[in-house]
């Protein structure tokens, strides 16, 4: 595998730190239901271009609903050659359980 997992404490506490560049691959419309309160960032508006700029060393973690669509993404900054990559296990449905009650399910 190409990618580690990270658990929601871990991402947050590390997000917080600015030791990771956290990545939230949902659309805009799943972000406007529920979101970290943690700097994060979106593939939407450059921010794609953005990521795939980024040291090819750097530690990215990467967030959806459950898990899924973040392991894609994941995979694919492998397929280009990034190195330091985290799959963020039970996305921002875990984070709601595990870090912030505030955060709304769905």
């Amino acid at each position: 595998m190409s990618f580690r997992n990270l658990s929601v404490s871990d991402a947050d506490a590390q997000a917080r730190a600015g030791a990771i560049t956290l990545v939230d691959v949902r659309p805009p419309e799943e972000r406007a239901i529920a979101s970290v309160d943690v700097a994060h960032e979106g593939l939407e508006d450059g921010g794609l271009e953005r990521l795939l700029a980024l040291p090819k060393d750097a530690p990215i973690a990467f967030l959806c609903h459950h898990g899924g669509r973040s392991a894609q993404a994941a995979m694919y900054f492998a397929q280009q050659g990034f190195a330091d990559l985290y799959n963020v296990v039970g996305g921002i449905d875990a984070w709601s359980i595990d870090v912030d009650a505030a955060i709304p399910r769905y």
